[in-house]
């Protein structure tokens, strides 16, 4: 760049810049240092005055092509789009080619007017333009395939403002960095002044209305706003959804009683026929006791009896009488640098350069923290002795230690660059900080995140890398007048290359190979192949979902079944993709037309009970279908005498639910012709089903998952993924629910759900279900000891194991013994005691062993499983009491797992149940400090005034 025609780097360098947008906007973020080396190759001479321009330039270009540049080529590609289709009648992309050819036209103007007139820097300056947008144009392929209606297709951004919304992330929530809403919004209610704010119009074709756009939303006043006073400078602490994690950082927060709640309660005595004096009278002493209320909260809080869950809850609940103080900016500053950038930045930062705990996710807890190897460091930092730990511990394959040498070797490589070369180490540091800190301060992390994001900040660490090569030189022209001068080098080079990346690969690689490791996909492909022919399948959330796609999309994998994500069935534009053909699956069955839930519309119907009949799921969307003024959420306000001159139109236009229960006929013929329902089991279908809406609104998602099941009448199979218990994911229909391997399906027959055991849901067919298992393939490899069995992977046996242990337990109940066992050993024999962890799910399958008669089998899946709770016990005893008092919880819930695998014993092994128990009580005895004398029949956690007030008070007693 500083010889001549070196600038055509710049154009090599734009054009890759721009290419960046089709991979990562990540790669962006080279752009100031980028532009600091310009500057330092054309500048000998480094002013103070020259350097502030230059960094402020750097990031200034950054700042023009991200938020600039491109929104603005597709905001007028939008424009010009919509204006020519619209007004001039053009037909539609017209207006997206004229601007096309118009951006060609004003570039090819402006390089050769600059050429003419010997602008030379101007004309690079075109150029590096032109082939930023050359590059950026690789996101054509966006609309190409998304007006293709392929099968994955998220967002269908089919056209310049689809692409504008894409690019600006409108589907994920609004952060805002300098100036926003707190987490505290939530306990107040709208804004006084600017209650509602503009949304943005949603245009979508129209090919009736001769081919135009049209806006399908009503956007004036279509979006609440936040309540200023709960708004800040720099809120870091923003999402509601995160509140009792913030309370971690910023402490209880204060409230008081608001000035008006006195007249609060005055008004509702004078609304229920009170005289003024009574209503007086009555307010008095309602606000009176009321502080008397908030006065014993606020001292059950002091004594740590309230957690920050419970005071959310109460906060949340109270809001229309209280006022809650926001946090201040000094406990924004202060997450930020504790949380965003001390946990999420050099936590990962030190996972790469010093070592890592474990990959359990970190939460503040003992879990998922850097380490050294360095015994005496770790217990500082940790704060827990690094002795006796328990073999998950020690055998987790995350854990990695590097004793600080890489960290070491980069701190010396980056002062060396800095002695040596300060304008390299500032384009250094630059990149690391643009690559590193300033992600995290941009994408304002919440805590916490549903996993660990190292990921998101591995550009810095690829810098503070390239120091640790510097740091190898660095240590070469350390010893180099110290050792002969031809071994130097190979000296140096070889301690380093054993040290460091040595050390590095012996212990990340068995974590970090991935070679042989399908157990995800087998995880896909048991989800479908628990699902009949051309069945519906309804997925909760991207966990599941992606595998499948993967399953279908690549391999062609069972490809009859419909996959229906529930977290994006409340987008139009997914529903429009259900309602087509996919592969081999027909499209799902609906009645509600596209109108019925464009954007804007039933996003979510209040349930206004002003019947206490129930409605058909098919009456009821054709009642939202109406016109009828009486089935607008309008009418309701009139009747109940609200004055609606204050409410908002689209409120008022509005539907509504009419009842809290819908019910679902059943097509019992349908059922049997389509084998939901084994003809064994005819007498078993019931008439209806009758559901039971709670929460007070019905969400689109959940709308459309009525619609599915109303319109299909019992034609094709539908299934659940299961992973959540709450009643709207199984759209109210928990009480109808077979287990089908890995899925929950849909059938005509009641089996209530236990309340004592909530989890185990649905009925079980045992044949069926045991047909099913035996077909899986479980990726060849799922309990080798030659993969890695991630976090992801434990957390699927969850699911593996409580579903198998029903089947066998089945099997056992219909005395089907020998294939009991099978399961049982399919199950022992794919999820390892020693890989998956989640002991508790083991109890049944001991009791399985002991059920089917095969007490060897039982009483060493006992040992196995005891000796984890052993190892964890040995270790918390080695703790000081202080240490242990802080991990009680974890050592209460060990010993009463142990204790509940005893039990099992007592059940069924008496003989081995008394040398097993005396082994317990060796082990509860380690831990006096908390139960007291050994001569003490019970532990009562009540008594103890260091147990947390959220632990249970039930007893643990010795064995007998």
């Amino acid at each position: 760049m500083d010889n001549p025609r070196g600038n055509r780097w710049l154009i090599l360098i734009a054009f890759v810049i721009g290419l960046s947008f089709g991979v990562h906007f990540m790669g962006l973020l080279t752009i100031p240092a980028i532009g600091l080396v310009y500057f330092f190759k054309n500048y000998k001479t480094v002013t103070i005055k020259n350097f502030i321009i230059a960094n402020i330039a750097s990031v200034g270009i950054l700042l023009f092509v991200f938020k600039l540049l491109a929104p603005n080529i597709l905001k007028i590609f939008s424009a010009f789009e919509i204006f020519f289709v619209n007004t001039i009648g053009l037909p539609f992309n017209s207006g997206s080619i004229i601007a096309g050819l118009l951006l060609v036209g004003l570039i090819t103007y402006g390089l050769k007017y600059t050429r003419k007139k010997h602008f030379v820097h101007l004309n690079t300056a075109i150029l590096c333009l032109t082939f930023v947008i050359i590059g950026f144009s690789t996101w054509l392929m966006l609309p190409i395939r998304a007006n293709a209606n392929v099968v994955i297709n998220e967002n269908n951004p089919s056209s310049a403002r689809e692409l504008l919304a894409y690019y600006n992330l409108e589907q994920y929530p609004e952060t805002h960095l300098f100036y926003g809403p707190q987490f505290t919004d939530q306990y107040a209610y709208l804004d006084e002044n600017n209650p509602y704010i503009d949304d943005k119009p949603k245009y979508e074709k129209d090919e009736e209305k001769g081919g135009e756009y049209v806006v399908v939303n009503d956007w004036k006043k279509a979006k609440q706003n936040y309540n200023s006073k709960h708004a800040s400078i720099l809120p870091r602490m923003w999402s509601a959804e995160h509140a009792e994690n913030y309370m971690m950082f910023s402490g209880f927060l204060d409230f008081k009683v608001k000035p008006d709640a006195q007249n609060t309660y005055y008004r509702s005595a004078i609304n229920a026929g009170a005289t003024e004096e009574q209503a007086k009278t009555y307010a008095l002493n309602q606000i009176t006791k009321y502080k008397a209320q908030l006065n014993d909260f606020k001292n059950q809080v002091a004594q740590g009896n309230v957690d920050y869950e419970d005071y959310n809850n109460f906060l949340k609940k109270e809001k229309s009488l209280i006022e809650v103080e926001k946090p201040s900016i000094i406990s924004n500053v202060i997450y930020m640098f504790e949380y965003q950038l001390g946990y999420m930045y050099w936590r990962y930062f030190m996972w790469n350069f010093s070592g890592r705990q474990d990959d359990i996710q970190g939460r503040y807890d003992n879990h998922g923290n850097w380490i050294t190897g360095i015994k005496f460091i770790d217990e500082w930092h940790l704060g827990y002795s690094q002795d006796h730990l328990p073999s998950d511990v020690k055998n987790n394959k995350a854990r990695n230690a590097y004793y600080m040498l890489p960290l070491i070797l980069g701190i010396i490589g980056l002062f060396f660059l800095y002695n040596k070369d300060k304008k390299l180490f500032w384009v250094m540091l630059v990149f690391f900080l643009f690559t590193g800190i300033a992600i995290q301060v941009y994408t304002n992390v919440r805590p916490f995140e549903p996993r660990e994001r190292d990921y998101s900040v591995v550009g810095s660490y690829y810098v503070f890398a390239l120091w640790i090569g510097f740091g190898v030189y660095a240590l070469y022209d350390f010893f180099k007048t110290y050792l002969p001068k031809q071994l130097t080098a190979p000296i140096v080079t070889i301690a380093c290359l054993i040290l460091v990346p040595g050390i590095m690969a012996a212990s990340n690689w068995d974590d970090h190979d991935r070679s042989g490791k399908y157990t995800a996909n087998a995880m896909a492909k048991m989800y479908l192949d628990s699902c009949a022919e051309n069945g519906i399948l309804f997925t909760i959330g991207d966990n599941d979902t992606f595998a499948l796609w993967y399953a279908q999309e690549i391999e062609g994998y069972r490809t009859d079944v419909r996959v229906v994500n529930t977290s994006l069935f409340q987008t139009d534009w997914y529903i429009d993709q259900m309602k087509r053909k996919a592969y081999e699956s027909d499209p799902v069955p609906s009645q509600l037309t596209h109108d019925l839930y464009k954007y804007g519309t039933n996003d979510y119907i209040v349930i206004e009970p002003v019947t206490k009949d129930t409605i058909e799921v098919k009456q009821f969307l054709d009642f939202i279908a109406s016109d009828n003024p009486k089935t607008k959420y309008k009418y309701v306000l009139e009747q109940q005498g609200v004055d609606i001159s204050q409410v908002r139109r689209q409120d008022l236009k509005a539907s509504y639910l009419p009842t809290e229960t819908l019910r679902l006929p059943v097509n019992k013929q349908n059922a049997l012709n389509s084998g939901i329902v084994k003809p064994e089991d005819a007498d078993k279908i019931v008439p209806y089903i009758d559901l039971t809406i709670k929460g007070g609104a019905l969400y689109k998602n959940r709308l459309l998952m009525l619609d599915i099941v109303a319109n299909n009448e019992w034609n094709r199979p539908i299934y659940f993924t299961g992973g959540s218990f709450g009643d709207d994911d199984y759209i109210w229909m928990k009480d109808y629910l077979q287990l089908d391997g890995m899925c929950y399906k849909l059938v005509p027959i009641r089996t209530e759900v236990d309340r004592s055991n909530p989890f185990d849901m649905g009925r079980v067919d045992s044949d069926l279900m045991y047909e099913k298992v035996k077909k899986w393939d479980w990726g060849g490899n799922s309990g080798s000891p030659d993969i890695y069995h991630d976090v992801e992977t434990r957390k699927n046996s969850i699911t593996y194991r409580g579903n198998l242990a029903r089947l066998t337990e089945q099997l056992i109940n219909e005395d089907k013994l020998d294939k009991a066992e099978e399961i049982a050993d399919i199950a022992m024999e794919n999820m390892p005691v020693e890989f998956f962890g989640y002991y508790t799910l083991l109890e049944p399958y001991i009791s399985a062993y002991y059920e089917v008669g095969n007490k060897e089998k039982a009483q060493r899946l006992f040992k196995e499983v005891a000796q984890k709770y052993q190892e964890n016990l040995v270790y918390y005893s080695k703790l000081k009491t202080d240490k242990q008092e802080r991990l009680f919880e974890d050592i209460y819930t060990d010993i009463q797992r142990y204790k509940g695998l005893v039990d099992v014993l007592i059940k069924y092994d008496i003989p081995f149940a008394e040398t097993e128990g005396d082994i317990f009580n060796d082990h509860l005895k380690m831990f006096k400090y908390f139960y007291g004398d050994s001569d003490q029949d019970e532990y009562a956690p009540e008594e103890n005034q260091d147990i947390p007030a959220n632990v249970s008070t039930d007893t643990i007693e010795p064995i007998e």
